[in-house]
């Protein structure tokens, strides 16, 4: 196939990547080898004994259990988040049919290996149940892995799309890592009211101008069928990062559902996964595709596409997951030589089907290639290197084929040359001081609102900015302080239910900023926001030292978060501490206080599962003891 040849790869790109693989040497040396060993003790049904591989057919055609018995083709275990609810994942009602005809086509098997949950953040946005999303990562990657433990698979698709899912397919693919995995979307929904328009009729609601009928009105016009939200969000953000590390076929990201270039996509899928066995003759486990290099492009991607900052977090959990050390001066680093590409939602006024429209992921690759600022030398699921990734998939006679994608950008409002880019660097950046660390993400924040020096006003639980916000206390030059909702405290919630009010402040001419230890979402805007501040206020954190009227400042572009409170003051005040009972009882927000109590911080990931190599390196070095462990 034709491929692009990249650039000298860019000196920042290369000495960040270096650094993590010196940083993450033992620990990945020790994750490559149990990869190893596990795939010397047998991938797949072979290993099992009779009575243990019946049990694994007993329920298939005789077709398939003739196949199973001969144990030299492949058998595919399909992971999925499908449920009817959510709408990116309602189109994988049909997906497992698909794979299983493809799959037999091929000679081969698939069997759906399990389920894992998939809860919405457009549902759960200011409601309780926001406070299981983060950790909704963590139980997908284990659910993940107890529909894999059966081992009766040679490869694993995946099929997910949003928030938390894709992490935690991420994950659970990382610790399956000798088997070959491959991703499989389901593609974004069709356009609905231009996000410019919800937004405003967003802002109108907040500030009581119209009612609930026109909101919903609103949003049923924006969310209106199957397929991801439009906007650029985790969501999607997830997708673009699954194919710059090659874990998707080219082109398949933002495809939308029920199209017959989605089914086609989906069959080949699954023949690539076949192809990838050990039965298939060219056997690409996950761990081996996976290293530093992929994990280096997929926050460039990040970067260049203004995306999501959950992935401030998560991508250091998936990192961990593949025996990486990644960490946010990473981030900050590569964001400084890394140029934005796109304006897509909420960045700009266009959206995702926009953007695929302008040119996609094939212009997009082409450019950061060009530019030397992705590692186009990782092997992928594709069967080649990233450089055919200037590809896009194309349909002759009902068969997907691959052709060169554009040279030149069909809409530069949307996407941009690597040369002409709407800002030099990806507007993502650590935030520290003597409030803690944190990130900021500024690629939808106007120069003139950057820097805020302000009093603060702080709430230690979100529903009450709005009573703030309607009785008009918080009508002047303000820094609302949200603590308390980190991930030991309430599961670090997304608080994206602040943005309409102050966004409306901010319209009205004031200067605002938000600092909290909780998160934002895919959806960060035009205001700014010092998010994941760590350590967080209940794990002892400096803004649980705050008081009301204290004065900061955040300096986006410096990237720092003082308290300008006098040195002395500071280090005698007692912190606060809060009563979190509430956050902790109902809709099942009592099954998650364990998780609570082993979260991690944010920028080691705020996940329940420890440092995995890391920390069995540290026992073996006896940093920590077994009581610790």
């Amino acid at each position: 196939m034709p491929s692009s040849t990249p650039a000298t790869l860019n000196s920042t790109v290369a000495e960040v990547t270096q650094r993590i693989r010196e940083r993450s040497a033992e620990r990945r040396a020790l994750y490559e080898q149990r990869m190893a060993n596990q795939h010397k003790r047998g991938v797949h049904r072979a290993e099992l004994s009779c009575g243990n591989l019946a049990h694994g057919f007993a329920a298939c055609n005789p077709r398939d259990k003739g196949e199973l018995k001969l144990m030299n083709s492949a058998n595919l275990g399909i992971i999925s988040a499908y449920n009817d609810m959510l709408s990116a994942h309602q189109p994988f009602e049909t997906f497992p049919e698909t794979i299983k005809a493809a799959a037999s086509a091929m000679g081969s098997t698939a069997q759906f290996a399990g389920g894992v949950p998939a809860m919405c953040d457009g549902v759960t946005q200011g409601q309780p149940g926001m406070e299981l999303s983060l950790f909704s990562r963590d139980v997908i990657a284990m659910a993940a892995a107890v529909g894999l433990s059966h081992n009766m698979f040679d490869a694993a698709l995946y099929l997910g799309v949003c928030d938390k899912i894709i992490p935690g397919l991420f994950i659970a693919a990382a610790r399956f890592g000798h088997l070959p995995a491959m991703f499989v979307p389901a593609g974004p929904m069709p356009s609905g009211l231009p996000n410019k328009e919800k937004a405003r009729i967003r802002q109108l609601y907040a500030e009581g101008k119209v009612g609930r009928d026109e909101l919903l009105q609103a949003e049923s016009d924006s969310y209106h069928s199957p397929g991801t939200c439009t906007f650029y969000g985790t969501a999607n953000s997830n997708q673009l990062m699954m194919e710059v590390m090659g874990l998707h076929l080219p082109g398949t990201s933002f495809v939308n559902p029920g199209t017959e270039m989605r089914e086609a996509l989906t069959r080949y899928a699954t023949e690539q996964a076949i192809r990838n066995t050990e039965p298939g003759g060219d056997y690409r486990p996950f761990y081996k595709q996976i290293d530093e290099r992929a994990i280096v492009n997929a926050v460039v991607g990040l970067l260049a596409s203004g995306g999501s900052t959950n992935h401030t977090l998560h991508l250091i959990a998936m990192a961990a997951a593949s025996g990486i050390t990644l960490n946010w001066d990473d981030f900050t680093d590569l964001s400084a030589v890394t140029p934005s590409l796109m304006k897509v939602y909420p960045n700009g006024q266009a959206d995702i089907n926009h953007f695929q429209a302008a040119g996609g992921m094939s212009y997009l690759f082409r450019e950061l290639l060009g530019a030397g600022l992705l590692h186009g030398d990782i092997p992928t699921v594709f069967g080649t290197d990233l450089t055919a990734y200037t590809q896009e998939p194309f349909l002759e006679n009902g068969k997907v084929v691959w052709r060169e994608g554009p040279e030149n950008s069909l809409d530069e409002d949307v996407l941009r040359p690597a040369a002409s880019p709407f800002a030099p660097t990806g507007g993502l950046t650590v935030m520290k001081g003597n409030l803690g660390r944190g990130v900021i993400k500024v690629s939808a924040v106007a120069d003139e609102h950057r820097v805020v020096e302000a009093p603060v006003k702080i709430f230690e639980d979100q529903n009450e900015m709005k009573a703030a916000f309607e009785s008009g206390d918080l009508d002047r030059d303000v820094i609302v302080v949200v603590r308390f909702q980190g991930p030991k405290a309430n599961g670090m919630p997304e608080l994206h239910k602040l943005t309409p009010f102050l966004g409306v402040l901010q319209d009205r001419g004031f200067k605002v900023a938000l600092v909290t230890d909780g998160r934002m979402s895919g959806a960060s805007g035009k205001v700014p926001a010092a998010i994941h501040i760590s350590p967080e206020a209940l794990d002892g954190g400096p803004l649980s030292k705050l008081r009301d009227g204290d004065i900061i400042r955040l300096d986006a572009n410096a990237g720092t978060l003082e308290a300008k409170v006098n040195a002395a003051t500071w280090a005698d005040r007692e912190r606060v501490v809060a009563s979190l009972d509430h956050y902790h009882v109902g809709l099942g927000r009592e099954l998650f206080s364990g998780f609570r109590h082993l979260a991690m911080r944010g920028e080691e990931g705020a996940g329940v599962f420890g440092g995995f190599e890391a920390d069995d390196l540290a026992r073996q070095q006896g940093q920590i003891s077994q009581e610790d462990a």
